[in-house]
């Protein structure tokens, strides 16, 4: 899933033990089972029930046994993952069909409920039986896991975990829906970013106006949405014994290597060592501009993106998406024939939706079949330069799920999020060398800066929704007000300077914007994580490109079969959130932009 321009993409999706959750990433080739003979409907209930009683009452004399149970176990995670992923997938396709989206609510209410109790009571199986000391130290981390989850499973906040489902699914449906006339013509929210690279001002003013107040529209059911989520949310972790939904999600997301405290630092050290660079990006593209003051169509805060400084035309690298997958092909050829092979099979199992259209949810994602074994890529293409990127930071996602295929279990394949987001940032950074595929040599200098400078305004970015989020669920009874407060404040500490003149109303709810905080509460902050990793599998590239690539391809092969820090190392990289951790990494970048033209 892409943070920059993916709006509210879903997430990829993740598993937490052996079971769906709310979310799941990516693998490869199909295991032969005698557990489950052939396909069945795993999308009711009545079908898994047998093999689930199975599971539950077998017999298990020994860690042999017991071994078996946790491999038929992730046989049928993969049927029932893979049954949740295409309606998911279906659903975003098309929000306007509500056929799709009320057979993905039927799923959500009335299968994840009973998969939840069940996880629950196979867990406790496996985590108290005797022989469990016994199994292979393969086993460690997913049992690590396992008693993590028993740690905060309640059977009361499944209901409200379903209708957590239905309010996501509700708000997803209304992003999706919004278009606006606009040069004659109805437009999505993805086409109508061309808009907002014009050169000419008022273009860009007009489409950005069009588009807030297409926002402001939905704006209070968005909010009521929201309300009700936090409550639910809190509640959640009242239930499971927790002060906060934030200490609780940090359980729940398998936050073992990482606190709270370091996130807090992250914000700190984004505040001291980025900003000053994202100031004087934004003070050069004032004054190049002629501009007195920067306002919300001049720079995307999320991106750095907008109009080009000196009134060339906007970055285009294709017109077509068949165009930008073929010169894609070209160029992961170029870069290796792993890699190169690796995307033609994505273009060849024909699993990839990339154009954007009324009805298709915004954003993009990539979501891992794991019983066909086949990535599955959404995106809103419209020939952008943040197209390409998007487009090749979820071909990241999906050359990850094909390195680690080889993997028995589905636990072992579903990787971190943290460093899953590393696979698909650094794939951004490690192909730009090559970018003059898609550009002559000028423009693919602009596209490197653009890029890099994007960076510089999304770790902050970052912190401010991550600061956001921590605030909200620490102040779960906080009103309206005080919300736009705390939002507007922490857009201060973290935000481009811009007059908002005449447009303050939608400044105290565009937080509205960032579907993560809808559907996926406290997952943002992984993308900082992954882009400090990132920066310094780039490093390594700037001074050995293969060993970049053996590096990357080392450490994806691994899945999750080692802990968050160790998967790190195995790329030669720092898991690290301390300002001199920050200032030698942006130093590089701060280098790099100071060697490209402007």
């Amino acid at each position: 899933m892409r943070p920059q321009r993916s709006g509210n993409a879903p997430s990829g999706l993740v598993k937490r033990g052996l079971f769906l959750t709310d979310r799941s990433l990516p693998v490869r080739g199909c295991r032969l089972s005698s557990f489950i003979n052939g396909d069945f409907d795993s999308t009711q209930w009545e079908n898994i029930e047998p093999y689930t009683n199975d599971l539950l009452n077998r017999k298990l004399t020994c860690s042999g046994c017991l071994e078996t149970l946790i491999k038929d176990t992730s046989t049928l995670a993969e049927h029932i993952s893979e049954a949740g992923a295409l309606l998911y997938i279906g659903m975003t396709c098309d929000t306007e069909s509500e056929e799709k989206r009320n057979s993905f609510l039927d799923f959500s209410s009335n299968v994840r409920p009973k998969l939840s109790e069940f996880s629950d009571s196979l867990n406790r199986r496996i985590v108290e039986h005797p022989a469990m000391g016994d199994l292979p130290d393969r086993y460690d981390l997913m049992l690590r896991g396992m008693r993590m989850d028993i740690e905060i499973f309640r059977k009361e906040n499944i209901p409200l975990k379903v209708r957590q489902t239905e309010l996501v699914t509700e708000a997803q449906g209304i992003t999706g829906g919004m278009t606006v006339e606009f040069d004659g013509e109805e437009r999505t929210f993805p086409q109508m970013s061309v808009y907002l690279e014009a050169n000419e001002r008022s273009v860009r003013q007009a489409a950005w106006t069009a588009m807030s107040s297409r926002r402001m529209q939905d704006h209070e059911r968005m909010s009521e949405i929201f309300d009700e989520l936090v409550s639910l949310r809190h509640q959640m972790a009242l239930n499971a014994g927790f002060e906060s939904f934030t200490h609780y999600m940090f359980k729940a997301m398998h936050r073992f290597d990482y606190s709270i405290e370091d996130c807090l630092e992250f914000h700190n050290s984004v505040e001291s060592v980025c900003m000053p660079l994202l100031s004087e990006i934004n003070r050069e593209r004032t004054e190049a501009m002629g501009l007195a003051e920067l306002s919300p169509w001049d720079v995307n805060e999320k991106s750095g993106g907008g109009p080009d400084i000196h009134g060339r035309e906007p970055l285009r690298p294709f017109e077509t998406v068949d165009e930008m997958v073929e010169k894609l092909s070209e160029m992961f050829y170029e870069i290796s024939l792993d890699l190169g092979s690796k995307f033609d099979k994505l273009v060849e199992m024909d699993t990839l939706d990339l154009d954007t259209r009324k009805g298709k949810a915004p954003g993009g994602y990539q979501y891992y079949l794991e019983k066909s074994r086949i990535p599955f890529i959404f995106m809103n293409a419209a020939g952008l330069q943040g197209d390409l990127e998007t487009m090749i930071h979820e071909a990241g996602h999906a050359f990850h799920s094909l390195y680690c295929g080889h993997l028995e279990l589905i636990d072992e394949r579903n990787y971190p999020i943290e460093f899953a987001e590393v696979a698909s940032m650094s794939m951004e950074l490690l192909t730009q060398p090559w970018w003059n595929k898609f550009y002559d040599k000028e423009e693919a200098d602009r596209a490197r800066r653009t890029h890099l400078e994007g960076v510089v305004f999304l770790l902050p970015w970052i912190a401010t929704i991550d600061s956001f989020q921590h605030w909200i669920y620490e102040n779960p009874g906080h009103t309206r007000e005080e919300r736009a407060k705390v939002w507007l404040s922490i857009r201060d500490r973290f935000g481009s300077e811009m007059d908002w003149t005449g447009h303050s109303d939608f400044k105290e709810v565009s937080w509205q914007q960032q579907g993560h905080l809808y559907g996926v509460p406290f997952y943002y902050i992984e993308y900082g994580i992954a882009q400090l990793g990132s920066l310094q599998l780039w490093k390594t590239q700037l001074g050995n490109p293969q060993k970049a690539l053996d590096d990357y391809a080392n450490a994806m092969k691994l899945g999750n079969t080692r802990t968050l820090p160790d998967l790190f190392s195995a790329a030669e990289l720092k898991l690290g959130f301390d300002e001199d951790h920050f200032f030698s990494l942006m130093s590089s970048v701060e280098s790099s932009l100071a060697d490209l033209p402007t």
